[in-house]
């Protein structure tokens, strides 16, 4: 688990992003701008950032090299633009971005990034104190070698990871709560929402194992427990 910091003035992006990266075991904090971004840094040492370039205040690349000059660059961050110029990521990578994401960002492509961002030791600057970065493998964490293993791994992002995580006791019957006197409409969203409450159960909330499972972009999985009205589950304990 890692602490990630989303920068970004646009609320369904930042929205998105702490869902997703949420869903992965991280601790996300979010700010809408440089100023919220300096404070929260300021605060709490994260130990990655993504930023967004084009910012009402002040831009991302200006914050970057704010963070270069005070010897606060003590952690990765990606950079996301959806106009950014060629020039702009070049600048951003010569100033100590570790990487750049184009808007619309891919799930995959963000998962990537945050992964090889979080395998990454950042050299601090002007003798800032030295921030030590989790590895993958304990960002991706899913258990220990104490609980009972399931069968196989899964392969994600072209690394593999041990799937050694206790699964949660399902229903004898998950269709026993399926009525079959429903108009076509009703009972299929009504089987819908059965179908992914029960892999949501059954893969501990894991949003990538879900999509994986039921073979849906993990986009349009989330936009379909939206639709249905399924939570994960951890944005019910979050409201419990």
């Amino acid at each position: 688990m890692a602490n990630i910091l989303v920068v970004d003035d646009e609320m369904g992006i930042r929205e998105l992003l702490s869902e997703i990266l949420g869903d992965e075991g991280h601790v996300v904090q979010s700010a809408e701008n440089a100023q919220q971004a300096r404070e929260l840094r300021s605060l709490s040492r994260p130990d990655l950032v993504l930023l967004d370039i084009w910012m009402p205040d002040t831009d991302g690349v200006t914050l970057l090299k704010e963070w270069q000059r005070d010897g606060l660059l003590t952690m990765p961050v990606i950079m996301m633009s959806g106009h950014a110029t060629i020039d702009t990521a070049v600048e951003a990578t010569r100033i100590g971005a570790l990487n750049f994401l184009e808007k619309p960002i891919s799930m995959q492509k963000l998962l990537k990034a945050v992964q090889q961002g979080l395998s990454k030791t950042v050299e601090p600057v002007r003798g800032a104190v030295p921030l030590r970065m989790p590895v993958a493998s304990e960002a991706h964490n899913y258990g220990s070698a104490a609980q009972p293993a399931r069968t196989g791994t899964h392969h994600l992002l072209g690394a593999t990871f041990d799937s050694r995580l206790t699964p949660a006791p399902m229903p004898a019957n998950p269709l026993a709560q399926f009525s079959f006197d429903l108009p076509l409409r009703e009972a299929r969203d009504s089987f819908e929402r059965i179908y992914f409450e029960y892999h949501l159960q059954r893969e501990g909330g894991s949003m990538t194992r879900v999509a994986e499972r039921t073979g849906l972009e993990r986009t349009h999985l989330y936009r379909k427990l939206k639709q249905l009205g399924v939570e994960s589950l951890k944005s019910s304990k979050r409201h419990e």
